[in-house]
């Protein structure tokens, strides 16, 4: 087997093994999170594009930073799966089934739903950050991004991304992903790039604090902790 050839296997045939596996002994029945995501993106794509439902879409779903906290707050969760105007619909539903596809059969369902969650959350909550300190402070904005309307599944996307490589650990791809991000950073200097940055430092907290817990486990479970260390990870 030739170099190239195994590092493809090592890198990415945990991915595989795990997608492939879930698919054939569930079928679809693997993924339900995944599938209801992308209804919803299709349904507020559908809505959101009727004269009457544009402005339904926006009450439940549009967030800005110059909203009121609470208001964002309440918007954010159903902002995740309205797609974003940068991105066309195709490319949010190709995102979230393969990332969240992936997501939820490596890392399970309740992992998937609080990454996605709160690495958005995060964006949100960076946006009003950033405008708050301006554009000549560090990770500033300007006045103008405090308008734009943040909506989409790609800090989400990105944060799951992250965790998942680092629960496979595939780290040329995290790095890649890590790479990619400041790339777009450093290319766009838009509110989006920069979300999807801090996307990838909210994922590797939550990384970090998963393993945390799970090392504090064993230790507080007393003589009979090595041998639950070594159950299988979640999503298997």
């Amino acid at each position: 087997m030739s170099r190239a050839a195994s590092f493809a296997r090592r890198e990415w045939g945990p991915f595989s093994a795990a997608v492939r596996n879930a698919l054939v002994v569930q079928g679809w029945r693997a993924i339900p999170l995944t599938l209801v995501s992308m209804a919803l993106i299709v349904l507020f794509d559908a809505v959101q594009n009727q004269e009457w439902g544009h402005g339904f879409v926006q009450d439940i779903g549009f967030v800005r930073a110059a909203d009121p906290v609470w208001l964002a707050l309440l918007r954010t969760p159903a902002s995740l799966f309205v797609p974003a105007l940068s991105l066309p619909t195709w490319g949010a539903l190709a995102q979230v089934l393969l990332v969240f596809g992936t997501a939820e059969i490596v890392l399970g369902r309740p992992r998937t739903l609080v990454v996605a969650y709160v690495c958005t959350l995060a964006g949100t909550l960076y946006a009003r950050f950033g405008v708050a300190v301006g554009p000549d402070g560090p990770l500033g904005l300007s006045a103008a991004d405090a308008q734009v309307v943040d909506t989409g599944p790609s800090a989400a996307v990105t944060g799951l991304a992250i965790c998942v490589c680092v629960s496979l650990r595939a780290w040329f791809t995290a790095v890649l992903v890590v790479v990619a991000m400041a790339v777009e950073v450093v290319v766009k200097t838009n509110l989006a790039g920069r979300e999807h940055f801090v996307a990838i430092v909210t994922a590797l907290v939550l990384c970090a604090l998963a393993a945390l817990l799970r090392r504090r486990a064993p230790a507080e479970g007393g003589p009979g902790g090595a041998e639950r260390s070594a159950a299988p990870p979640p999503g298997t």
